[in-house]
């Protein structure tokens, strides 16, 4: 049992964005702002850039959020950029990642993360106050191992002094900000939809003397989000371009070129590393021996002089594109590398069938579990960046009602969901402690 009203602060550490809600210690909260390089803002970029001093090499000068991508785009050659690194959190293949001759694993990367977010955003994590930090119902890559996530989530946030850190399911907490605009009793299935991960939730919702008590029915989640929908669009229109599908020439045999190359566009945080690792040796090598060289060569230049950012851009640019219009052009350009199409939004949805198929069995594995049917579902909340997208809405207009659906805060509901649950009396019915090592 915990104390109620308690001003706690939420943490929402995403794939693409981060957000930290501050509780008011009277049910409310707000959100925290960062004077960012573009203007004032609340979603902080989950970005990371390492660059070494000029004055003393050994000195590595460290920046998070916009900052880290005005460094990189400010000297992309010298920069270790990173993104997308809370993909590694589940994963136990990774245990560390070499920047300028310093071994960094994954608290290290996210506590440096952290501690740049509460310099740039003073009082967002003051260390003292209760901790309520979000998590996926299910971490993203092939043999995720949550534990351990939240393991390495709770090293990081000790580094900051933080003590009393608890978790809860990213989902749940956008269903507790949603509640607010419900007038009566009601079931609620949340969908989260971020950059790794898309996350459901079923939420039974009723008003006792003036006040909102809820009682989780069922979680579900899929490792498949915004990410893989990007990952889409550079398989169809990029790296084709770079060589995939195209064949080199060893002695006297014809051979493709080996799609592993192409698989670390699956995640943005892979195509830094392949620029580092011993592929890009082998990568190098089949300028040389490649039947069509020219592509091959435009690989080697985007990885050696760090375009990940710029192609990052240009394929979300498509994206959101694609969700207000029918069709987009494609464009993406660096140094002499350029690529350009025109892209139907019919074609687009064909390409992330496969994410948009699994996206639904989670639904029904949600549905299921709550013992549930569609017409058991008062309300649908569609929270995050990829709710934007018409084929994902469609499912859910389908299945549930247009009537039925509702959105917005698609940044910052589930930050301010989980500030709003620290201030509940038994926050054990909502949260729960990282697992002992």
């Amino acid at each position: 049992m915990t104390t109620a009203n308690q001003a706690a602060i939420g943490v929402d550490f995403g794939t693409t964005n981060s957000v930290v809600a501050l509780g008011d210690g009277a049910g409310g909260a707000h959100l925290a702002s960062f004077a960012a390089p573009q203007g004032e803002a609340v979603a902080f970029r989950s970005a990371l850039s390492f660059h070494a001093s000029p004055q003393d090499p050994s000195e590595r000068i460290v920046e998070a959020g916009p900052w880290a991508i005005e460094t990189y785009v400010e000297d992309p050659l010298e920069t270790r950029f990173i993104q997308s690194f809370k993909s590694y959190s589940a994963s136990a293949l990774f245990t560390e990642t070499q920047i300028l001759r310093k071994r960094y694993g994954f608290e290290d990367l996210l506590s440096a993360f952290l501690l740049r977010l509460r310099e740039h955003g003073p009082g967002a994590l003051e260390a003292g106050r209760r901790l309520i930090v979000g998590r996926p119902v299910n971490f993203v890559g092939s043999n995720p191992d949550p534990d351990l996530a939240l393991r390495r989530y709770e090293a990081a946030f000790q580094r900051l002094g933080f003590e009393d850190i608890w978790y809860a399911f990213e989902p749940v907490a956008a269903a507790f900000f949603f509640a607010r605009r419900l007038e009566q009793d009601a079931t609620v299935l949340v969908a989260d939809f971020g950059g790794g991960t898309s996350d459901f939730s079923l939420v039974r919702f009723e008003r006792h003397a003036g006040r909102i008590r809820s009682q989780g029915l069922a979680n579900s989640g899929v490792g498949v989000a915004g990410d893989a929908f990007d990952y889409r669009i550079i398989d169809n229109l990029v790296s084709p371009a770079l060589g995939k599908g195209s064949s080199y020439r060893a002695f006297d045999n014809v051979l493709p070129i080996p799609n592993r190359y192409f698989t670390a566009f699956a995640r943005w945080e892979q195509l830094a590393l392949l620029r580092s690792s011993r592929d890009m040796k082998d990568i190098r090598a089949l300028v040389r021996t490649a039947l069509e060289p020219e592509k091959i060569e435009r690989l080697v230049e985007l990885l050696d002089d760090n375009h990940g950012y710029s192609l990052y851009r240009s394929v979300s640019g498509l994206k959101e594109a694609l969700s207000r219009a029918q069709s987009a052009p494609f464009v993406f350009e660096g140094g002499d590398v350029r690529i350009e199409a025109h892209v139907e939004r019919a074609d687009f949805e064909s390409w992330i069938a496969p994410e948009l198929a699994a996206m639904e069995r989670a639904v029904d594995e949600a549905l299921r579990k709550a013992n549930l049917t569609e017409a058991g579902v008062d309300r649908v909340f569609m929270t995050g960046g990829s709710s934007f997208v018409p084929a994902v809405r469609a499912i859910f207009e389908r299945r549930f009602g247009a009537a039925k659906l509702e959105s917005g805060a698609e940044l910052v509901s589930i930050a301010s969901g989980l500030a709003l649950i620290g201030a509940e009396d038994d926050l054990s019915a909502w949260c729960g402690r990282a697992p002992s090592a």
